[in-house]
């Protein structure tokens, strides 16, 4: 059973943004800081939250939560609706997969860094990677 009523709930779940979240906002500040340009949520497959074209890369910053983190502990499931969470879950993930699979066919390296992982080490080594694989 849910702590709130579905209308709390919906008004709750309808004000998660999918774009410039925090994690997103410091992945940005942090690569722009380090002289990599880029574009916001390109219009290649998968929408990814960076592409950063000089470098053939493209960044997808993924809440763990809707994008399942292996291993985190923000990716519980909600108690209520369980079957309805399973299924949404498991699209959200095929469709990353798929869409990570068609830009590598398409020559793009992809990179995801997770909202748990957004620090500044683990920034230093996504700038680190997206500098290497091109040269």
């Amino acid at each position: 059973m849910d702590i709130v009523d579905r209308a709390t709930r919906s008004r709750m779940m309808s004000g998660i943004r999918g774009r410039d979240t925090t994690p997103e906002l410091m992945v940005r500040s942090h690569l722009h800081r380090a002289g990599l340009r880029f574009r916001l949520h390109g219009r290649l497959s998968g929408k990814p939250d960076l592409v950063l074209k000089q470098w053939q890369a493209v960044v997808f910053v993924h809440g763990c939560f809707w994008h399942r983190h292996p291993g985190c502990p923000k990716t519980a499931v909600p108690r209520s609706n369980r079957a309805f969470w399973r299924d949404k879950f498991e699209a959200n993930v095929e469709r990353d997969r798929r869409a990570a699979s068609a830009l590598r066919r398409a020559g793009w390296r992809v990179f995801t860094i997770w909202e748990c992982k957004v620090g500044p080490r683990e920034l230093d080594r996504l700038v680190n990677r997206i500098r290497r694989t091109s040269e």
